[in-house]
């Protein structure tokens, strides 16, 4: 079920990409047109006779030809209906008392729906001329079956009817059928069709004046009957609007009558009404295509949304992390060294793999300390391992399981020094990790520190992208944000806290799943400035598998969520809880809630473009977009002086580590609307994870 929301969401959206592609005749689009000559398999009586061919049921083997009578004339119009042009054949018809055929393609039938009334109403014919206009010699059984059962769902959904008359898309008269389309004519005929070619193409869509277009749709002999091809679709047809009164004025000054193909035949109409299912699964069709074609721009615009999120943030990025940068290298940049003793607090549950690794990653630090270890009620022998340790500068607290606040608050409490350092039991620390973490209390306007905290365990795959993210994804946000002075987080796994900041604002809290961004949002509306001192480094051991992955981050942003709705009235104070509340709490809702949650649509329209539109122009722009992800991520490593290496998982993380971090969030949202329930998880930890040695020497 986790799966399943996120899920469903992503793939209506896909499905109302492609029903609007549908729609707009995108989707399966095939401009090929065939071109044969050979006509051995084709009956000698077929390519002499009539327009209309009957293959149906037993005359599949030996079809029958029909020829319009004498002193008819059919009109017929490909293509439509066109929302600019078919209304204004309807009226000339309608002015002149004609009735015609009209071969609807399914996609402008389904963007259209009150022009088919319209044509029904009149008393004209519809037939088929496929759902996208593909030539048919080309496509499938299967694809042909598709075009026209999709057409007769479009028709049902908006006339409530279906029809028996086909004319294949690029057709001609009979005399131009071949061995390759003579074979799609018999395989339509079996699925119940009767095919409608012509015995006059006035070729108006290529509006060589009205003039040659009347004169192409009059008869070779007096009184021969006429089956004529026009258009109302697909172009400029203003051309054929005028030729059509002339055309009708003329035939009709010669004595012919004007119908349909099947009045013309002396048979009930090709038409049908539908009902029960099949009426009204066309108008779910209609519905859902007509919903796609208008919410289609609401996509577009959540896709530039995200483009103009992503690209500021980048922007802010390249501009302000340089600054932090240069600031950090300067060894005065907060005054003189700061060299009071600190506390460390350690709060643990559960933590035998790893708490022997913290106390002596602890032991080894260059930096005058004091370590308290609370235990919260662990139940594997963690307060054992460490009373056996027996360091001289770690005391044990043992109390109640109550969460990781309570064990905070605990050695808050208990800590002997004003600045106290926080860090998970499954950290390990470099030797001068301390010292560089504390540098900026020299500073008195500072009432926090965020550290660096990196993954240890980077040589799996999925951790080789939790490498990328943390660099990129958290510690170049803090260069930015520090830069801002509304870093909104203090990561649990290294931070530090003047006792005074925490004290005014109440300690650690338990309202949130995220108390370290709880807190740390505290400090900054409390007036305090928070720094990131980037040579303090952490070394954590992330999760190693997709489930300990998804528990984690989904913790992770519902707890921000969390956070971040508890200091919402920030918006409106005033003083430093309002510049957070103003300039901060923007940034990371937009840049952590919005552009996560709204980023599926890259993805949407990459996979759509892919498959329906211009696949090659798709996959350039995306990979201009990872180009330039690439190349953020490089200038990240280097800031960090990491090995660019793991960036060549870059990627594929795009495609499968990005994709899962936003379902995540869209269940943490979903859980956050719902008003749903999280509790703590307590992830499996190996041990694995120490300093490496390059890093502590």
């Amino acid at each position: 079920m986790r799966f399943f929301m996120p899920l469903s969401l992503l793939a209506c959206l896909l499905a109302l990409l492609v029903l609007r592609g549908l729609a707009t005749n995108e989707v399966f689009h095939d401009t090929r047109i065939a071109i044969s000559v050979d006509k051995t398999t084709v009956p000698d009586y077929l390519l002499k006779g009539g327009p209309i061919i009957d293959a149906r049921g037993s005359k599949n083997e030996h079809p029958v030809s029909y020829r319009i009578p004498d002193r008819t004339v059919v009109l017929s119009f490909d293509d439509g209906p066109s929302p600019q042009w078919t209304p204004k054949i309807l009226d000339v018809l309608a002015a002149h008392h004609v009735r015609a055929d009209f071969f609807v393609t399914g996609a402008m039938a389904t963007r259209n729906p009150e022009l088919i009334r319209k044509i029904v109403a009149g008393g004209n014919e519809l037939g088929v001329h496929t759902f996208t206009h593909p030539d048919l010699v080309y496509q499938s059984h299967a694809r042909i079956t598709w075009e026209l059962a999709q057409t007769q769902l479009a028709l049902a959904g908006v006339a409530g009817v279906h029809s028996a008359l086909f004319r294949p898309p690029y057709s001609s008269d009979a005399s131009a059928l071949d061995d390759w389309n003579y074979p799609v004519l018999k395989y339509v005929g079996s699925h119940g069709y009767v095919t409608a070619f012509i015995d006059a193409d006035t070729d108006d869509w290529k509006r060589p004046g009205v003039d040659k277009i009347v004169q192409a749709a009059m008869p070779p002999r007096p009184g021969a009957g006429r089956l004529i091809l026009l258009h109302d679709a697909g172009g400029d047809r203003a051309q054929t609007v005028t030729a059509l009164g002339r055309i009708i004025d003329r035939l009709q000054g010669q004595g012919y009558r004007f119908t349909t193909i099947s009045d013309a035949l002396g048979a009930s109409s090709a038409m049908t009404p539908v009902h029960g299912y099949q009426l009204w699964a066309g108008k779910g069709f209609i519905w859902a295509s007509r919903v796609a074609v208008l919410t289609l721009p609401v996509l577009v615009g959540l896709l530039a949304a995200v483009g103009f999120l992503n690209f500021g943030r980048f922007a802010l990025m390249i501009v302000l992390a340089p600054i932090h940068a240069r600031r950090s290298r300067r060894l005065d940049a907060w005054g003189p060294p700061f060299t009071e003793p600190v506390t460390v607090l350690v709060p643990a549950y559960n933590e035998r793999e790893c708490i022997a690794n913290t106390l002596n990653s602890l032991a080894a630090s260059d930096y005058p300390i004091e370590v308290i270890v609370i235990d919260d009620g662990s139940t594997d022998g963690t307060a054992d391992i460490v009373e056996r340790m027996d360091l001289p500068f770690v005391r044990l607290i043992r109390k109640v399981n109550g969460g990781k606040s309570t064990a905070l608050n605990t050695g808050i409490a208990a800590a002997s020094y004003d600045i106290i350092v926080m860090m998970d039991g499954d950290t390990v620390f470099e030797s001068t990790t301390v010292r560089e973490l504390v540098q900026p209390f020299g500073d008195p306007a500072i009432g926090a520190v965020a550290g660096n905290a990196k993954v240890g365990n980077r040589e799996s795959l999925i951790g080789a992208w939790q490498h990328i993210e943390y660099i990129l994804g958290h510690n170049l946000d803090r260069r930015m944000y520090d830069v801002l002075n509304v870093i909104p987080t203090i990561p649990g796994a290294v931070g530090a806290f003047r006792r005074e900041a925490l004290q005014r604002v109440g300690g650690m809290s338990d309202d949130t799943l995220a108390e370290d961004t709880d807190i740390t949002i505290a400090v900054l509306c409390d007036g305090w400035r928070i720094v990131y001192a980037e040579r303090a480094r952490a070394w954590t051991e992330a999760p190693a598998s997709l489930q300990q992955l998804w528990s984690q981050r989904y913790r992770w942003s519902y707890g921000s969520m969390q956070a971040m709705w508890k200091h919402r009235r920030a918006v409106t104070s005033r003083g430093p809880a309002g510049r957070f509340g103003r300039l901060g709490l923007p940034l990371v809702v937009l840049f952590g809630v919005i552009a996560p949650l709204l980023a599926p649509m890259v993805d949407l329209f990459l996979l759509y473009g892919v498959l329906f539109g211009d696949a090659s122009l798709t996959l350039a722009s995306w990979g201009g977009f990872i180009l330039l992800q690439g190349l953020l991520s490089w200038y990240a490593f280097r800031l960090d002086r990491e090995k660019p290496m793991y960036l060549i998982s870059l990627p594929l993380q795009q495609l499968v580590y990005r994709q899962l971090m936003y379902i995540v969030l869209l269940q943490s949202a979903i859980t956050a609307m719902t008003g749903g329930r999280l509790r703590w998880q307590k992830l499996r930890r190996t041990g694995e994870v120490a300093a490496p040695v390059e890093a502590r020497s």
